[in-house]
C-alpha cells in the first residue's frame, strides 16, 4: 500500500510551489493510502484535508491541525468515529461510505464544538432505527446531517424521544455485529481456499482471472484486497510501458565505421590526456575518472589499435598513435585523485632526434673564434615530433610550431626586408672587408 511521504505531498502541493510548512489545501485522494500519518508533524497550517477514495481502516494522527476546518474521508474503510478531540477549529466532517456501525462513536464529535456539517450517508449505521433523531440529540452543535438542514422544531423532538432511540441504536447495532462477524468468518475461510487451491506451476495471468472471477462483498477487507490487486496490476503495466520507452529510446552507439576503424567517443564526457611524445616506449592515457567511483563501475579494454574505457555503461574510446603491447599493458587507479592511468608499452619504441645547442661562439666548422675561449657545447635530446601534435585530442599544448603569423601585409613586409637589408649590411662591414666595386649593390 502506498504510505504518506514527503515526496508525496510535495507532488500534491504543487498549487503552493511545493512549499509544505505554509501550505493550507492539500487533496491525498485515490493514492491507496492505508494509514494517515507525517500531516500532523509538516502540515501544521491546514485547512482542508481531502482523504477520499482511500482504505484508510484507523482516524489517527490529526490531532496537532489546530486550523482545519474541513475533513474528507469519504470511501474509507473506517469503521468508529475517533481522535477528532483536537480539531478545534472542524466545521465539516464528511464520512460518507465508510463501515461505522457503532453509532454511538459519534459522541466524541462533542468536543468539536464547531462543527456543523457532518455526512454518514452509506454508512450502515444510518439505516439504524432512530438513527437521525440520536445524532440530532447527541450533537447539539450540529447545523446539517447527511446534507439536510436541521430544523429548531427537528432538534426539540428528537430530544424528547432521546431515551426511546439510544435503545433501538444498541439493538441495530448489536445485529449489525453478528452480520460484521460473519463477513470476517467468510473472508478467513476464503482465504484459506484461496491458499489450498492455488497451484505451483500457477502462472500470475490465470491467477488474476480467478481473482476477478470470484464473488466479492462491500466489506474492509474485500476492498483492501481489491485495491491490492488493482495496484499490483498497475505497477506491472508501468514496469512494462517503462520498458518498453526504454528500448525504444536506448542509445546504441557506433563504435567502428563501416571499414572497421574504431571511432574517437567520450560518452561520460570525462577530461583525459592521451601522451605519446614523452615517452619513448609507452604510450599513456590519463582518464579523469569521477573520485569517489567505485572501480567496479569501471571496465578497461585494450587492443592493439584502439582502447575503450567503459565508465558506468557510458563509453570512452580513444584511436591510438601506434600498435601497443596489449599483455604488457596496465591500468591503475591514483588512490589521491582517482582517477584512472593506462600505461600501453609501443610495439615499436619510437626513435629519438639530437638537437645540438652551441652556447659559445663557432665557426662554420665548429672552431672557436678566439684561442683562449674554450667552446662549451650543450646537447639536448627531444622525441621526434610525431603527426599526432596535429590532431585535436587531450588538452592543448604550446607547439614550436606557430602558424598564425603566415600571412602578412605588403607594408610589414617590405619594412622587414629593409631592416634585414640593413643588418646584413652591418655585419659584412668589418676591419677586413673591401669592397668590390664591380658587385651590384643589394636592393
Amino acid at each position: 500500500m502506498v504510505r504518506i511521504t514527503m515526496e508525496l505531498l510535495r507532488k500534491r502541493s504543487e498549487h503552493n510551489e511545493g512549499e509544505i510548512s505554509t501550505l493550507e489545501e492539500i487533496s491525498l485522494h485515490q493514492e491507496n493510502i492505508d494509514k494517515i500519518e507525517l500531516i500532523n508533524k509538516v502540515c501544521r497550517n491546514l485547512k482542508i484535508l481531502l482523504l477520499q477514495y482511500n482504505i484508510i481502516p484507523k482516524i489517527e494522527n490529526l490531532n496537532m491541525l489546530k486550523r482545519l476546518e474541513y475533513l474528507n474521508l469519504a470511501l474509507n474503510n473506517i469503521e468508529i468515529i475517533e481522535n477528532l478531540q483536537g480539531l478545534e477549529s472542524l466545521k465539516k466532517l464528511d464520512l460518507t461510505v465508510n463501515f461505522i456501525g457503532d453509532l454511538r462513536s459519534i459522541k466524541n464529535l462533542r468536543y468539536n464544538e464547531n462543527l456543523e456539517q457532518l455526512m454518514l450517508t452509506g454508512n450502515p449505521c444510518t439505516d439504524y432505527e432512530g438513527y437521525r433523531e440520536y445524532v440530532i440529540s447527541t450533537l447539539p452543535q450540529l447545523k446539517e446531517l447527511d446534507m439536510i438542514e436541521i430544523l429548531r422544531s427537528e432538534r426539540i423532538k428528537a430530544l424528547q424521544v432521546y431515551a426511546r432511540v439510544k435503545g433501538d441504536v444498541i439493538r441495530s447495532y448489536e445485529n449489525y455485529k453478528k452480520i460484521r462477524d460473519a463477513q470476517i468468518r467468510r473472508h478467513r475461510e476464503k482465504e484459506e481456499v484461496k491458499i489450498r487451491e492455488i497451484k505451483e506451476d500457477e502462472d500470475e495471468e490465470t491467477e488474476n482471472e480467478r481473482f476477478w472471477k470470484q464473488t466479492s462483498y462491500h466489506t474492509p477487507e474485500d476492498r483492501v484486497a481489491i485495491a491490492e490487486r488493482s495496484l499490483k496490476s498497475e505497477e506491472k503495466k508501468r514496469e512494462i510501458l517503462e520498458n518498453e520507452k526504454t528500448k525504444a529510446h536506448k542509445f546504441v552507439p557506433k563504435l567502428f565505421s563501416p571499414s572497421g576503424k574504431p571511432y574517437n567517443m567520450n560518452h561520460p564526457k570525462v577530461p583525459f590526456t592521451l601522451n605519446d611524445e614523452n615517452d619513448p616506449n609507452n604510450v599513456i592515457l590519463d582518464v579523469g575518472v569521477y573520485r569517489y567511483l567505485d572501480t567496479s563501475y569501471i571496465d578497461v579494454d585494450i587492443q592493439p589499435t584502439y582502447v575503450r574505457v567503459t565508465i558506468k555503461g557510458k563509453i570512452l574510446q580513444l584511436t591510438l598513435p601506434c600498435e601497443i603491447l596489449v599483455d604488457k599493458s596496465n591500468a591503475k587507479r591514483n588512490v589521491t585523485t582517482g582517477s584512472l592511468v593506462i600505461t600501453m608499452p609501443r610495439l615499436n619504441p619510437m626513435m629519438m632526434m639530437i638537437h645540438q645547442t652551441f652556447t659559445s661562439n663557432t665557426t662554420k666548422n665548429n672552431k672557436p673564434t678566439s684561442k683562449g675561449s674554450n667552446a662549451v657545447i650543450s646537447i639536448k635530446n627531444r622525441a621526434y615530433t610525431s603527426t599526432r601534435e596535429f590532431l585535436e585530442i587531450g588538452p592543448p599544448r604550446n607547439d614550436e610550431l606557430d602558424f598564425s603569423k603566415i600571412f602578412l601585409n605588403s607594408r610589414t613586409t617590405k619594412v622587414n626586408r629593409k631592416l634585414t637589408a640593413d643588418r646584413i649590411k652591418e655585419k659584412i662591414t668589418s676591419e677586413n672587408f673591401i669592397d668590390n666595386p664591380d658587385v651590384p649593390p643589394l636592393e
